[in-house]
C-alpha cells in the first residue's frame, strides 16, 4: 500500500475536502483527486461520495481511517523515537481537550511549548464529546473529570477548584447570598452538556459531606463562554472551575462569593489529567509536552493564583 496515498486520505479527511487537503500541501486538487482514485482502485472500495461542493467519507471509507489514522500516528512515533532527536523534538503533535478548557489553557499551554520547541507543528482538536483518542489520532488528551479508561497512563495536573461568582452589578442589585440555601432565590446559570444539566453541590467547612442545592435561574447552555460572559454581564450566578474564570477573577469582573464553602457540581471531587496512550515509552515530543505542561500549570496551578 502506497504511504503517501493514505496521508493524502487522512488529509482530505481532515481538511474536509479536497480543495483543503490541497491547500495545506501546496498541490494542485487534481494531484490529490488522482492519488485517492488510485487508493479507492487498489482497494476495490469508494472511500468518498463526491457532492458538487464536499465529499463525504462511504461506510468503508469512515472505517478505513478509524484504523488508517492511529496506524499513521504510531508509525510517526516510532520513526521519532529511532531517528529523531530527542533533545530537539519534532513532528506533529495533535491534541484533544474539552472545548472550554482548550480555550482558556492548551492554546496558552501549547503557545509557550511551542516557543521552547520550534519543531513541533500542532494540531489542536475541541471537543466536549469523549472519544477514544487512539482511533482518533491523538497523542495526548486532557480530560477534566472522572477518568474511565485505564488503557492510558494519566497525570493528574490539578484538583478541580470551583469557584461560586457574580458581577459586582448583580451583587450591588441584589445582594449576598449569606448561605448557600440562599441562592435559591437568586438567579443561577447552569451549564448542560453531555450529562445533562449541572447540578451545584457545596460542602460547609463543618460539614462531611457534600450537600445538593435547589437552584434555577434565567439561562442554560451548552457553551460555558456564553454563560461567562452573562455572568459578567450582571445576570447571575456561575458555578465554574478556577481555571476557567481566573482572569474575571484577578479583575475582579466576578467576585467569589461564599468562598469558605467547598463547591462542586458532581457528588465527589474531580480532577484535570493529561492522558497518553500505555503500552510502549512516549515519544520525544510527547514526553516533552507532558513536562511542560506539568511545569507550567504548577502547584497549586497557576490559575488559582487569584484566589489566594
Amino acid at each position: 500500500m502506497d504511504l503517501n496515498a493514505l496521508r493524502t486520505f487522512k488529509a482530505v479527511v481532515d481538511a474536509g475536502g479536497f480543495s483543503g487537503a490541497a491547500h495545506q500541501s501546496q498541490r494542485a486538487v487534481s494531484s490529490i483527486s488522482r492519488q485517492i482514485a488510485a487508493l479507492e482502485t487498489a482497494l476495490g472500495q469508494p472511500l468518498f461520495y463526491r457532492h458538487t461542493r464536499a465529499v463525504t467519507l462511504t461506510e468503508q471509507g469512515k472505517r478505513y481511517i478509524d484504523q488508517v489514522r492511529p496506524w499513521l500516528s504510531a508509525l510517526d512515533e516510532h520513526t521519532e523515537a529511532l531517528f529523531g532527536d530527542s533533545d530537539s523534538p519534532a513532528g506533529t503533535l495533535t491534541i484533544n481537550a474539552p472545548v472550554a478548557f482548550g480555550q482558556r489553557q492548551v492554546v496558552r499551554l501549547l503557545n509557550s511549548f511551542q516557543r521552547r520547541y520550534p519543531g513541533i507543528a500542532a494540531e489542536l482538536r475541541l471537543t466536549d464529546e469523549t472519544i477514544d483518542p487512539v482511533r482518533a489520532g491523538c497523542d495526548v488528551t486532557f480530560r477534566v473529570g472522572q477518568l474511565s479508561d485505564s488503557s492510558f497512563i494519566a497525570y493528574r495536573l490539578a484538583p478541580m477548584r470551583y469557584v461560586l461568582a457574580a458581577a459586582p452589578s448583580y451583587l450591588a442589585r441584589q445582594g449576598r447570598p449569606a448561605t448557600p440555601a440562599d441562592l435559591a432565590d437568586h438567579d443561577c446559570l447552569r451549564y448542560q452538556g453531555e450529562y445533562g444539566r449541572q447540578r451545584w453541590y457545596c460542602r460547609a467547612p463543618d460539614e462531611a459531606a457534600l450537600v445538593p442545592l435547589s437552584v434555577a435561574g434565567s439561562l442554560v447552555s451548552d457553551d460555558a463562554a456564553s454563560l461567562r460572559a452573562a455572568a459578567v454581564l450582571g445576570q447571575g450566578f456561575v458555578l465554574f472551575p478556577s481555571w476557567l474564570i481566573e482572569q474575571e477573577l484577578a479583575s475582579a469582573s466576578l467576585v467569589p462569593v461564599l468562598e469558605d464553602h467547598e463547591w462542586e457540581v458532581t457528588g465527589r471531587r474531580r480532577d484535570i489529567h493529561l492522558l497518553h496512550a500505555a503500552g510502549r515509552e512516549p515519544p520525544p515530543k510527547i514526553a516533552a509536552f507532558i513536562d511542560h505542561v506539568i511545569t507550567e500549570i504548577g502547584d497549586p496551578p497557576a490559575w488559582d493564583g487569584a484566589l489566594a
